[in-house]
């Protein structure tokens, strides 16, 4: 496996998060600084190429920073409209699972900000693989405001309930500010 973490600096982060806004402003604002700060530090992003929601904001801030983002998307969505037309590169691919592949593929880091089911889908499958050490690229939540506390009390039940083990449980990062987040995910070993 090869990535920033065997003496590469980390080029690219995948983000996961809600093809809707959501209710609360502290979303979009977190998602506009996690771009900005990306884009700052020379870290391109990797998302699933909507122009909607927090998808469309976090690639608006890091495009509107002079960052690259590259967007994969499956053919139906593209027909749906939602593709974002302004990014640094868009690849049109067959469907959700080969996205996902290619997401992690193109990235040496994982976050998920706020988000529905897709969010939540995507961000398990790309921790399972670093279970699985199909991948050693880090995973990481940016729990907004403590949008994610119900879900992180849950793991924590599951690792005491004995269904998942301490170790895996620590493989996901979990950061409230995009500064320290990205602070940790580039200094990773």
């Amino acid at each position: 496996m090869k990535g920033f973490w065997h003496g590469q600096a980390m080029r690219r982060l995948a983000v996961y998060c809600g093809s809707r806004s959501g209710h609360a402003p502290e979303h979009g604002q977190v998602a506009t600084a996690l771009g900005r700060a990306m884009a700052r530090r020379g870290v391109g992003l990797v998302y699933g190429a909507a122009q909607i929601g927090l998808m469309g904001t976090i690639a608006d801030a890091v495009l509107a920073a002079d960052g690259e983002v590259i967007g994969v998307i499956p053919e139906a969505l593209m027909d749906a409209e939602v593709a974002h037309h302004q990014l640094t590169r868009l690849e049109v691919v067959a469907d959700m699972h080969v996205r996902k592949a290619r997401m992690i593929e193109l990235a040496d880091a994982t976050v998920a900000l706020p988000g529905g089911l897709g969010t939540l889908e995507e961000l398990f499958e790309a921790l399972t693989w670093l279970q699985l050490r199909f991948h050693g690229k880090p995973c990481a939540l940016l729990n907004v405001s403590g949008y994610y506390d119900h879900l992180l009390q849950f793991l924590d039940g599951a690792v005491a309930d004995g269904f998942v083990a301490e170790e895996h449980r620590g493989l996901l990062k979990v950061h409230q500010d995009p500064e320290r987040l990205l602070d940790e995910l580039l200094q990773h070993p």
